[in-house]
């Protein structure tokens, strides 16, 4: 999508510095700035998720597996500033499970495990239907014998194991789905599809007759209350949590702090191209792009979005990596959406965080005094 003449939004500006355009224009180039066809890619995959789920619901309205409600974009590509090329960018998507008639979910907190993420597990509970008007027998109250011969096993003898959600198991009854449903949904006429192996959520590769792919992600997932944070099937960890286990995860309200901030910043914001320039940047260092993610959020509440114009991206380049070297100086990076005071209204968190002390993503650095020197040295060089 690039050609030899200049990104047209580096010539918005009568009153921009040449030298400093010219020196935007050089960064563009060399690190392949201009955000990919990422629109266009989460069409696709919002049309081919919606008409998964449209199969879904016709091929399991009679059974009791998780409800699957409609999917979330959610990750770099989906919020527009992927920091992979083109060919490499993956779109993930959550969908949200809700229980089936005659069952409810209780999260628990699970003292299992040692993740560093907040871990839970998701009791599902039998409850019962007599009194209600759909047209099945109730599990508590009708005889096993009778459960056996009139009605579909419960959720708790299909994808549990004991009385917990069993995240392993939803992955695989999921992927056994997508290769069963695919000759009968639209995209199958334009795409050949690939299920990658992966035991904690729904991997594809969508082969276009002429070579070029596309990566989904289908991550599963439970809403905490009527908030914006979720537990998610995929950890970020390489460690794989046990298959009941859960983990918190605050991508959706990450999605939708990036949507206001579209809403809200001027035409050709510099912000997207701040975060690929910078997660380019910091590539093959020891330092998180979610760290680098957070970074860009605080400024983005603290710096007016007024001063995101296209002109100004070597400025906002400089101030995320200054602040970035001020938190690894004071081994202390908040985290975005505890006791944050600057979170934009239509934001919905768990009240727990509203008077929570913000967590610490620099807490290994505090307590690992070498970790933090070397931490600076690799920054400095960068």
């Amino acid at each position: 999508e690039e050609d030899n003449s200049r990104d047209s939004e580096s010539e918005e500006s009568e009153e921009e510095n040449p030298a400093e355009m010219n020196m935007i224009w050089i960064f563009s180039r060399r690190f392949q700035l201009s955000v990919p066809k990422l629109a266009s890619g989460r069409r696709v995959v919002q049309e081919l998720l919606s008409d998964l789920l449209h199969v879904s619901h016709r091929l399991f309205s009679d059974s009791f597996f998780p409800v699957l409600e409609p999917a979330i974009g959610v990750g770099s590509a989906c919020e527009g500033w992927s920091p992979q090329k083109e060919e490499d960018v993956v779109y993930r998507m959550f969908v949200p499970l809700k229980p089936p008639p005659g069952h409810a979910f209780h999260l628990e907190p699970d003292t299992t495990g040692d993740m560093p993420q907040t871990s839970m597990r998701v009791r599902v509970e039998l409850v019962c239907t007599c009194t209600g008007k759909q047209n099945m027998l109730c599990f508590l109250h009708h005889s096993e014998e009778e459960l056996k011969r009139n009605q579909v096993a419960s959720l708790l003898h299909t994808l549990c194991t004991g009385p917990y959600l069993d995240v392993e198991k939803i992955a695989l009854w999921f992927q056994t789905f997508v290769i069963s449903a695919w000759p009968v949904v639209p995209q199958s006429c334009h795409y050949h599809v690939q299920v990658l192996p992966s035991r904690r959520s729904c991997k594809m590769k969508l082969t276009k007759a002429s070579g070029r792919s596309l990566f989904v992600e289908t991550i599963f997932s439970v809403q905490q209350g009527d908030s914006d944070i979720f537990l998610s099937s995929q950890p970020t960890e390489a460690r794989l949590p046990p298959s009941m286990t859960w983990l918190e995860s605050y991508a959706v309200a990450e999605a939708k702090f990036f949507k206001h901030v579209a809403r809200q910043a001027p035409p050709h914001s510099c912000h997207l191209k701040c975060l690929r320039l910078c997660a380019r940047l910091l590539e093959g260092s020891g330092f998180s792009i979610y760290a680098l993610k957070t970074t860009v959020m605080h400024l983005l509440t603290l710096i007016p979005l007024s001063e995101w114009q296209h002109g100004y991206l070597l400025l906002r380049v400089d101030d995320i990596m200054r602040y970035l070297r001020c938190c690894l100086e004071e081994k202390r990076l908040k985290h975005f959406f505890f006791g944050n005071e600057d979170m934009p209204e239509e934001i919905s968190l768990p009240p727990a965080f509203q008077g929570a002390q913000p967590l610490n993503l620099f807490q290994h650095l505090a307590q690992d005094p070498v970790a933090q020197t070397e931490a600076m040295e690799e920054f400095d060089e960068l």
